[in-house]
């Protein structure tokens, strides 16, 4: 049979396409099964109009479906639906009228249609059912297998029962739509609340990464099924994109995605032309292909077709001055419903947060490598002395920018002997970094020369920092090491400083608590007092400051015990590698950390 045939076209009627009756037909939520409602209407309608088929059919772009059917064959019964090459029920929505055909074999525009040979469909009688502004969805119909005159009384009752029929779909549609505006509504909801948490979020971190996290784990699936978050270099080009899907099985595709797109966004791309104008967009329709004329990746289109693209909207991140850092994406699949004017509004204000977000993460990030920098240039070279392994470290607490008072120092005096020592002032922003630079160089300026016992070295300190005046309070532990016959002599003093602690190369870890002074810096300095022991050749000494050890959660001797428990079994590590190790098992670190290990060789 010629695709030309009238009643088996090969192009649906353009009625049958328009998107408001699709949506409307969608939105009754019934399909290709058995409804019992509907299935009463056919009933009914057979058994008034004394004929062996009747049907309720709902037409779409390319079939019709039958959720009320009696007395259909097999296997269209089973099946529950038809494609349009055998729809009668088509006609009926193309022309928005009943359609009555006492011998359907003899009419022009259904003559050649599959349904007469394949479902015996002779004489036939359709009414149209609508919804609410009268939109045509479906017919139900009356079907017999012989030619037949159909009376007036017969249509009368076929119109009624149609009639009843579009108010049950009215109904179904109506229960749809109460349901979608109350979702609608949660969603509204939610979004608020997401908004309004959004911040407090987003603020709880200075980390760019923990930040953009955070950003993508709040957006879904509240908002999107998956999302992407680009951020820029200071020349305006994609330095980094991450993001969240919904589904946890697909973040392997996702982190591939976000990988190709760094580096394959084409001049067509829609993130690119965020970056580039400022200016938000939105597709409320799209497919894999919008993705393909946008990419110089081809396995980007394959990826966005698996991570589910159906709709996206992409919003910028600015700076200071409204200079783009960045875009957020907001990608939905064909499942989800396009996004629209208000998910554009809530985008928009997403990015405004996550431009304060990010801008406070950068500029902290510049501002803590700064930090860092000055208080790195604080800190000393250690000095190179026969016999003494030096190593140190100094590492500032994870979240803070400031710079800190820890400080630790080592230099050789003029006889050979090698001064070490350790503190901590009190505070953490740049004053706190001055007056530790001060108290190192007044150590040093002290000590130096000098070969009085460090007790009595720490004594002038009191002195100086009374006198000068130095204003702070301060711990600090002093030692002076020097060579003995079997191995390093050291003598300290230690001013309310956290104890050294002795790694013997053959022995228990020892905590060398004895006696602990007062804090430098008081009005009425005491006399301080020294204890002295001897390395022997492989023993090591380790100073640190009460980061290491000290937490909020947990009293300090629970820390210091832990901190033993590290060294044991330590005493074979090469200092450096031992400094790092301890550095390393100090997460969440709530202050600086200065160490400075010593051992005899």
């Amino acid at each position: 049979m010629s695709e030309d045939t009238p009643g088996c076209r090969a192009v649906p009627l353009p009625t049958l396409a328009e998107p408001e009756r699709l949506r409307s037909l969608a939105e009754t939520r019934l399909g290709a099964t058995p409804d019992e409602a509907f299935d009463r209407f056919a009933r009914l309608a057979a058994d008034l109009l004394d004929v062996p088929v009747a049907l309720v059919s709902l037409v779409t772009a390319d079939r019709q479906f039958l959720p009320g059917a009696t007395g259909l064959p097999e296997p269209w019964a089973a099946r529950r639906e038809t494609p349009l090459s055998h729809s009668f029920c088509q006609h009926v929505v193309e022309i928005e009228a009943p359609m009555v055909l006492p011998d359907a074999r003899l009419h022009p525009r259904v003559r050649g249609n599959l349904a007469i040979e394949d479902l015996g469909v002779v004489a036939y009688a359709g009414m149209p059912l609508t919804d609410l502004d009268g939109r045509v969805l479906g017919s139900l119909c009356a079907v017999d297998s012989k030619p037949r005159a159909w009376t007036a009384e017969q249509l009368r009752t076929l119109a009624d029962l149609a009639a009843a029929c579009s108010s049950e779909l009215r109904l179904r549609i109506a229960l749809r739509s109460a349901e979608q505006a109350r979702r609608r509504a949660e969603e509204a909801h939610d979004r608020l609340a997401m908004l309004a948490g959004m911040s407090e979020t987003l603020g709880g971190t200075l980390d760019v990464a923990t930040a953009v996290d955070r950003l993508g784990r709040a957006m879904v699936p509240l908002f999107a099924d998956w999302c992407l978050i680009t951020l820029t270099d200071p020349a305006g080009r994609p330095r980094s994109v991450s993001g969240a899907h919904r589904d946890p099985d697909r973040a392997a595709d996702l982190a591939r995605f976000a990988e190709l797109l760094a580096t394959g966004l084409g001049p067509d791309s829609v993130i690119r032309s965020v970056l580039r104008t400022g200016r938000p967009v939105i597709r409320g329709t799209a497919t894999p292909a919008d993705v393909e004329r946008g990419t110089t990746e081809p396995d980007l289109a394959p990826l966005a077709e698996r991570l589910g693209f159906g709709s996206h909207l992409s919003v910028p991140i600015t700076a200071a001055g409204d200079r783009v850092i960045g875009a957020v994406t907001l990608v939905n699949g064909p499942s989800r419903r396009g996004f629209d004017g208000s998910d554009l509004r809530t985008a928009l204000d997403i990015g405004r947060r996550a431009s304060q977000a990010v801008g406070n993460s950068r500029l902290y990030g510049e501002q803590r490598h700064v930090a860092e920098v000055l208080q790195q240039s604080m800190l000393p070279t250690l000095p190179v002395v026969p016999g003494v392994e030096l190593a140190a470290r100094y590492q500032p607490a994870a979240d803070r920018v400031e710079v800190g008072g820890d400080w630790y120092d080592a230099f050789v005096q003029p006889d050979g002997d090698l001064i070490a020592g350790i503190g901590d002032v009190a505070g953490h922003d740049i004053e706190a970094a001055a007056t530790m630079g001060q108290l190192r160089n007044l150590v040093r300026g002290d000590a130096y020369g000098r070969d009085d016992p460090v007790d009595e070295l720490m004594t002038h300190l009191d002195r100086a920092i009374q006198g000068l005046p130095v204003p702070t309070v301060a711990s600090a532990v002093l030692a002076r090491v020097r060579p003995a016959a079997s191995g390093l002599l050291v003598s300290w003093c230690n001013a309310g400083h956290p104890p050294p602690l002795l790694v013997p190369a053959d022995g228990p870890v020892q905590v060398l608590d004895g006696i602990r002074g007062p804090l430098l810096g008081l009005a009425h300095p005491p006399r301080r007092a020294r204890r002295e022991l001897t390395l022997a050749p492989g023993d090591t000494l380790l100073l640190h400051t009460d980061g290491l050890i000290e937490r909020r959660d947990r009293p300090i001797d629970e820390g210091q015990a832990e901190l033993v428990t590290q060294l044991a079994g330590a005493a074979g590590l090469p200092l450096v590698a031992l400094c790092d190790q301890l550095l390393a098992a100090a997460q969440r670190r709530e202050d600086d950390v200065a160490l400075l290990a010593l051992r005899a060789r």
